[in-house]
C-alpha cells in the first residue's frame, strides 16, 4: 500500500519543510507525494523527490489538495504554517485543515508534529513484509 502525503509550507517555512524532508527522504521516497507549487518544486529540485505539483497555495493549491483529501486520495498532510504572517488565502488554509479533521487525516502544522508523523510512518513501513 502506497502512502500518499501532501506537503505544504508557507513562504517563511519552506526551508523548514525541506529540512524535515531531508531527514526523512528515505521514507518519502517510498510514498506518493503531492505538494503545492513552490514547495513541490523545491522538494523535487533540492532533494530529488518525485512530487505531483499543484498550484501555489494562494492560487488554489490548498483547495486542490483539499479536494483530493476529501476523495480519499491523501493519507497525511504536512502543512508547515507561519502563524505570525497573515495569509491572503486564510479561508483556503482553514478549509484544508478542517477537511483533515472531517476525514480523520493526520495533519502536522509544525515541524515537531511532522517529525512525529514521519517517525511513526518509518516504523509502519519497516514492519510491512517485503
Amino acid at each position: 500500500m502506497t502512502v500518499r502525503i501532501a506537503l505544504i509550507a508557507h513562504d517563511k517555512k519552506k526551508d523548514e519543510i525541506l529540512a524535515v524532508a531531508r531527514e526523512y527522504v528515505h521514507v518519502l521516497q517510498q510514498c506518493a507525494l503531492v505538494a503545492t507549487g513552490t514547495t513541490g518544486g523545491r522538494l523535487a529540485s533540492e532533494l530529488g523527490l518525485t512530487v505531483e505539483r499543484m498550484l501555489s497555495g494562494p492560487h488554489g493549491g490548498d483547495l486542490q489538495i483539499g479536494a483530493q483529501l476529501a476523495e480519499g486520495n491523501v493519507d497525511m498532510v504536512l502543512f508547515l504554517r507561519d502563524p505570525m504572517t497573515p495569509q491572503p488565502h486564510e479561508p483556503d488554509i482553514n478549509a484544508l485543515v478542517r477537511a483533515c479533521d472531517v476525514h480523520n487525516v493526520p495533519c502536522a502544522t509544525n515541524s515537531s508534529t511532522a517529525r512525529l508523523l514521519l517517525e511513526q510512518l518509518t516504523i509502519r513501513l519497516a514492519a510491512q513484509p517485503a
